[in-house]
């Protein structure tokens, strides 16, 4: 809402709205070379013509620092909502899509597009709120980038114009306020870049746990029974959809390897998949599942161990 953003940021948003045409939210995103942007319209970052990473940053989050240059601070943690409260499965996936694309422009030292926006409800209930709109979007001229990412504080750091300057850190724990990054040791920190393969593969579990039981199915783990597997899948009728070996991957440990239990069940049971989750407990967690027989292609999969 308007009351929320820094009178100055608010300032030039009314400027801009005022100078440029009437556009409804979508009819911008369009015009900057997103084809398919009405079958898109609840994204938070689009893919363009030309390669050009377009993305929303929240006016509400927007803070002015040193020398008036604008940052905000982006929560790399894709469970949690901004306000508190865990995302559902469908909102999991948007907020990934979007820090996939961020982390794009930072790794290949790009800028992005900006749409600013104000919205309608206050920040904190706009994930969870149904009715939630966009108050006004307008397209800032000026580039914004992605200054740091930093999944160890599960924040990346915003910056509109010019490479060559963060806010300090004093500025970044007095954002921290307008923005949803937890603070340090607050629930759902990212697994640390040193992590022990015991935390990498205790983040998977509890990622594919919640996977399965956001989209209904229920996920029992039998890992102390040495099955061969680790969780068996049922859907709401009882009946077994999946047996599965969850191994997880991340920077500090990039690869796995299958016990003699989990060959042997790779063989003979139908229903058994290999599930890696890729930076798991990291802020851009995801998986991917293999049958027995495609287990080779699987990144990070060594059969000798």
């Amino acid at each position: 809402m308007d009351k929320e953003v820094d009178p100055q940021v608010l300032a030039v948003i009314d400027e801009m709205r005022l100078s440029g045409p009437r556009l409804t939210p979508v009819e911008i995103v369009a015009k900057m070379g997103v084809f398919d942007a009405r079958d898109k319209p609840f994204e938070h970052a689009w893919l363009a013509t030309g390669d050009n990473v377009i993305a929303t940053v929240w006016a509400e989050f927007v803070n002015v620092g040193t020398g008036g240059r604008w940052f905000c601070l982006e929560s790399l943690d894709v469970q949690r909502r901004a306000g508190g409260g865990a995302r559902s499965p469908q909102q999991v996936q948007r907020a990934k899509d979007r820090l996939a694309l961020l982390k794009r422009t930072f790794d290949a030292g790009q800028g992005f597009r900006a749409l600013l926006q104000t919205n309608r409800i206050e920040i904190a209930e706009l994930e969870a709120n149904k009715n939630a709109k966009v108050s006004t979007r307008v397209r800032d001229e000026t580039e914004w980038h992605v200054a740091t990412w930093e999944p160890e504080h599960l924040r990346a750091v915003l910056v509109r114009g010019a490479r060559g300057w963060v806010p300090t850190e004093a500025e970044i724990e007095a954002a921290r306020g307008r923005s949803a990054v937890p603070a340090a040791g607050e629930p759902g920190a990212a697994v640390a870049a040193g992590a022990s393969p015991d935390d990498v593969q205790a983040a998977a579990f509890d990622y594919v746990l919640r996977h399965f039981q956001g989209y209904g199915y229920k996920a029992e783990d039998l890992r102390e029974r040495k099955l061969g597997y680790d969780i068996e899948v049922s859907n709401a009728k009882g009946a077994t959809l999946l047996r599965v070996v969850v191994k997880g991957t991340s920077s500090a440990v990039p690869g796995f390897g299958l016990t003699a239990e989990e060959h042997a069940c790779a063989a003979r049971e139908p229903l058994w998949r290999l599930l890696v989750v890729s930076d798991a407990g990291g802020p851009t967690a995801q998986h991917k599942i293999y049958k027995p027989s495609e287990m080779n292609q699987a990144p990070g999969f060594n059969p000798l161990v």
